[in-house]
């Protein structure tokens, strides 16, 4: 165009002219492509994930029990418990454990990670299973890829109750049947003073993890010990200079009358909902009522629990 010849670019330097480039060999193409497919949670460094693998590689190298899940969920086995939230509170009880179980590809989160870390620092062996392992584990529970596989309790015998320092104060359960209240009880037992914590065999609940999580770890500093026969077992603290004092709506005393609060003593609470049964009535030196409102038919055996044992510690 005349007059725009100076215009950068309006003439075409000589040897300039374009013509067939070099070509790049594909790497523009390749720069292009995607880097495949995003490396998995556990493998990221810097991601959560990859730390909760870490802490499992290191829990299953350390177990000396790297087997596979029994085949078969025994009757009357270990109690298993399932489900990420229940092993964690377990964990946390202190409850004792035989075994963690893992589903080998299971997802870590932050609850993973923390039960992976209480179990190594309680050195229980971490198994890694397949899923349908679990499942025959757990009875088909809702188990979330965890199992926690829990040791039985050890009982004492009645006379290691009599042999602890102090004043005797014995807590003994006539037929409490749910695990939450005998948890409960447990641990009012520990806080106010109780040297034992005696149990029936029949009929009455055991110490389970319900019972662990309700005593807020308390199981683990009270001895308990487990008998055959509750009557029969008051006859022989009663041998052993131990006055036997139970709990009842219609006791013949009020508990904070009584003169048993400051003697060696057995506190013996009734059961859910018929209170002490006959012959355990009939074993108690005094029967003692706890006063409440007209209105109130009854109090929870927990609740009577820990205020009985608070009025033995404050007349103590």
């Amino acid at each position: 165009m005349a007059g725009n010849s100076k215009r950068v670019g309006a003439v075409r330097k000589e040897g300039s002219k374009k013509g067939p480039q070099v070509g790049s060999g594909g790497k523009g193409r390749r720069a292009l492509e995607g880097r495949g497919p995003t490396p998995k949670a556990e493998d990221r460094p810097h991601h959560p994930a990859h730390r909760a693998k870490e802490l499992a590689d290191r829990a299953i190298a350390k177990s000396p029990n790297r087997g596979p899940a029994p085949r078969k969920k025994v009757p009357g086995g270990p109690e298993v418990v399932a489900g990420r939230n229940a092993v964690l509170e377990a964990l946390r009880a202190g409850v004792r454990a035989e075994s963690l179980h893992l589903f080998s590809r299971i997802e870590a989160d932050d609850r993973v990670s923390e039960l992976l870390r209480l179990a190594l620092e309680a050195d229980v062996p971490v198994v890694e299973v397949a899923k349908s392992r679990l499942d025959v584990l757990t009875g088909a529970a809702a188990h979330q890829g965890v199992a926690l596989v829990v040791e039985p309790f050890h009982y004492l015998e009645l006379h290691d109750l009599l042999v602890v320092p102090g004043l005797p104060l014995i807590v003994a359960l006539d037929g409490i049947q749910d695990p939450r209240n005998l948890g409960a009880i447990i641990r009012s037992a520990a806080a106010f003073g109780a040297t034992g914590v005696l149990l029936p065999e029949r009929r009455a609940a055991g110490v389970t993890v319900a019972a662990w999580k309700t005593s807020a770890g308390a199981v683990a500093r009270m001895p308990i010990a487990r008998v055959t026969n509750l009557a029969r077992a008051l006859e022989e603290l009663k041998a052993a200079r131990v006055f036997t004092l139970g709990l009842a709506a219609d006791g013949d005393v009020a508990l904070a009358d009584s003169g048993l609060l400051v003697e060696p003593l057995a506190l013996v609470i009734g059961s859910e909902g018929k209170g002490l049964s006959r012959l355990v009535r009939e074993a108690c030196d005094e029967v003692a009522s706890i006063p409440i409102s007209a209105s109130t038919e009854s109090l929870n055996a927990s609740v009577a629990a820990s205020l009985a044992l608070y009025e033995v510690r404050k007349a103590r």
